[in-house]
């Protein structure tokens, strides 16, 4: 969802921004953001914790965070251009499902923009499997739930995490240089730089 149908990683990080800024940290927060694309906010603040040390626990500290990025997202509504017609097209001739490393409020906000919720039948969060990705976990959830094999099921990614979990669940990759640069998404089935690519590539 983040960083596919969301314009929402440069959210996520000015959320995380001023949250650490209240917290006294600026420069200094240590977090290298896109090291932590397609992962959840927990993988951020855990290691932020266990570098600072700060005076709050990790539930407090999530929750500050993802009231600022829902006020966000709900006062600019970043669905990427183009999205919301390839959907559309998609959900006439496949079964679709979020697998996001996003919490269900989060997901929740998002999928209430453009009523898009309505496209997909099945929503996972990372909140729903042990493991977040790079970990197959969230992949084979889906598919689960989706009831169809890993090897029919095709993931649409932005981030290298993502990439690495759909393959490693045994699924096809298409990734979206929305985020990061087509060099750090290689090793995705293909790479693309438009929706419309992804349109020729599944229609």
């Amino acid at each position: 969802m983040d960083g596919v149908i969301v314009d929402s990683e440069p959210r996520h990080e000015q959320a995380f921004l001023e949250v650490f800024r209240e917290l006294g940290f600026t420069e200094n927060h240590g977090i290298d953001f896109p090291a932590y694309y397609g992962k959840s906010d927990q993988a951020v603040w855990i290691d932020f914790i266990e570098k600072h040390r700060p005076p709050y626990s990790l539930a407090e500290l999530t929750d500050r965070k993802q009231t600022r990025f829902l006020e966000m997202i709900h006062l600019e509504k970043p669905i990427f251009q183009g999205l919301p017609g390839l959907v559309e097209k998609l959900a006439q001739r496949f079964k679709l499902a979020v697998a996001s490393g996003s919490s269900h409020p989060v997901i929740d906000g998002v999928m209430a923009i453009n009523n898009l919720r309505r496209f997909f039948p099945i929503v996972v969060s990372a909140q729903d499997v042990a493991r977040g990705k790079p970990a197959p976990d969230i992949f084979l959830r889906t598919a689960e739930l989706l009831e169809v094999e890993p090897a029919g099921c095709c993931v649409i990614e932005d981030s290298a995490a993502g990439v690495d979990g759909a393959l490693t669940a045994g699924m096809k990759v298409i990734a979206i240089t929305n985020s990061l640069p087509k060099e750090k998404l290689t090793r995705a089935t293909h790479t693309v730089r438009t929706y419309e690519e992804i349109k020729r590539l599944l229609l």
